[in-house]
């Protein structure tokens, strides 16, 4: 009698879920009528129906996070909030024994409308989060009194990696591009390389696949001769490829970590993190789609990415027979002096 009771409640509850979830579909499309308008919300209240579409939360709906009255907005009344820890309690656990939960909330670092998983996000963007609190020239400095090319180091890394208990790290490669001169349209030399966004890429592309700047064969997937064309092509000025080491899993436990200060933790020899790697292209929402890279492509100084090199876990065939050489060379004089001495040393007698 129980498991048929048991068996009639999830009976009712996925035919219930399955009415309310076009329910709370046609609730959002009603809220997007005003708030998807930054005109007549205001950009404080106003949403991007684009980035909002592909987030988690999307599915939810609006009503799943608020509650407004039937005579919303005349009635004046703000929309209540549901709290972030009702669906992610052991996040919001985690991150209340860390060191920033007394100074921010969640959203101060995440835009609930825009929200996706770690994958779809660069790495800059996670900094940037960071960057709104803490001035990047002055965590240069402070990290600059014990990190050697401090400046580099943070550039080439989400503060995430280093600053929280986040694990399994790849390399995210980006598409940057240096800023065209307004006269000539030559990119301006000197000028920093930024993010390239999907509409830029789509007006170099036309009507074909972002992808198809790199993947020529339209694989899928992006080998190490596709990487050496791409970065020594000049079909493409100004474009150029950015690595970064992010964490593929990501953990709200921000701490300063004794591990993170051992060198080794990334620059190991052989490392088994640097043989995963990604192409991540912009999409029109704001998100990351990301492509695999060859195995062990990073490992590649000249034909990997440039500005890209991990002493201690890059390699290249090339440069490791020319070091094979150089010592060769070296042992050439006092081996073969030594070896002369002793077939020579009944004359010396």
């Amino acid at each position: 009698m129980k498991r048929k009771k048991l068996y009639l409640w999830c009976i009712g509850w996925a035919v219930t879920a399955a009415f309310m979830a076009p329910l709370s579909v046609a609730a959002a499309e009603s809220c997007m009528d005003c708030h998807g308008d930054v005109d007549a919300v205001g950009a404080e209240l106003a949403i991007d129906p684009l980035r909002f579409d592909h987030t988690a939360h999307a599915d939810l709906g609006c009503s799943g996070c608020h509650a407004v009255g039937q005579d919303h907005p005349d009635d004046g009344l703000s929309p209540s909030r549901a709290a972030c820890g009702d669906c992610h309690q052991d996040i919001s656990d985690e991150y209340a024994l860390s060191e920033h939960a007394a100074g921010a909330t969640c959203g101060d670092c995440h835009n609930p409308h825009a929200a996706h998983n770690t994958g779809a996000v660069s790495g800059m963007d996670m900094n940037r989060q960071c960057a709104a609190c803490h001035a990047s020239d002055e965590m240069a400095t402070a990290h600059g009194v014990w990190l050697p090319q401090a400046e580099l180091h943070l550039e080439m890394l989400p503060c995430v990696s280093c600053h929280t208990g986040s694990e399994n790290y790849v390399i995210n490669l980006f598409i940057t591009k240096r800023p065209a001169d307004p006269a000539s349209g030559v990119p301006a030399r000197g000028e920093p390389f930024n993010l390239v966004t999907h509409e830029e890429l789509r007006e170099i592309t036309g009507d074909k696949d972002i992808a198809a700047l790199i993947d020529a064969n339209g694989t899928g997937t992006i080998s190490i001769s596709e990487l050496r064309r791409f970065n020594g092509s000049s079909e493409y000025p100004g474009l150029r490829l950015k690595g970064m080491l992010t964490p593929e899993s990501v953990t709200h436990n921000v701490q300063i970590l004794d591990n993170r200060w051992d060198c080794t933790f990334c620059h190991a020899s052989g490392g088994e993190t640097m043989q995963t790697s990604y192409l991540s292209l912009p999409q029109p929402d704001g998100s990351y789609r990301r492509m695999s890279v060859e195995k062990g492509a990073i490992l590649d100084v000249l034909n990997g990415t440039p500005d890209f090199y991990m002493m201690g876990a890059t390699r290249n065939a090339s440069m490791n027979l020319l070091g094979l050489v150089i010592i060769a060379g070296g042992l050439v004089m006092p081996v073969g002096h030594g070896f002369l001495r002793f077939l020579t040393r009944k004359n010396r007698r």
